[in-house]
């Protein structure tokens, strides 16, 4: 089955670029109400995740700073210490099943590492359920 089928294509993420501030990934991830969002470079590659956990570490080891001067810290600033490995857009259902067990959501790149969308886990898992529905359906 093409992956395809499940990409929420990345006019619909919520992302930000390496160079924005901590406080736009900050305001951006709470009106989304996400706990995580993909990182690109100016070029549209997927560099990595940035996480609630990323921005508490930070604010708590860089001293004297608060919510006001988070827009001095740009992302590429930032540890990140979640890797969200992405797949390639030909990859198979098998291997996002496998990737999704440790991710709340999957990279996808293109041929040129281009970020291209996300893979939910949440879609996968209903996909998976809708399959073992269909086959014990099949089998009563």
């Amino acid at each position: 089955m093409n992956i395809a089928f499940f990409l929420t294509p990345k006019k619909e993420v919520a992302f930000e670029k390496s160079s924005c501030t901590m406080r736009q990934a900050l305001e951006k991830m709470e009106y989304h109400r996400y706990s995580a969002i993909p990182i690109l470079d100016e070029k549209g590659k997927y560099i990595g995740t940035l996480t609630e956990g990323d921005l508490l570490w930070k604010l708590k080891n860089t001293p004297n700073l608060d919510f006001q001067n988070t827009t001095k810290i740009t992302i590429s600033d930032i540890l990140m210490h979640v890797t969200n490995k992405p797949v390639h857009i030909d990859c198979d259902i098998e291997d996002l099943v496998v990737t999704s067990i440790n991710q709340n959501f999957i990279p996808v790149i293109d041929d040129s590492n281009i970020f291209i969308g996300i893979i939910k886990r949440s879609d996968i898992i209903t996909y998976c359920y809708e399959k073992m529905f269909e086959k014990t359906k099949k089998e009563a």
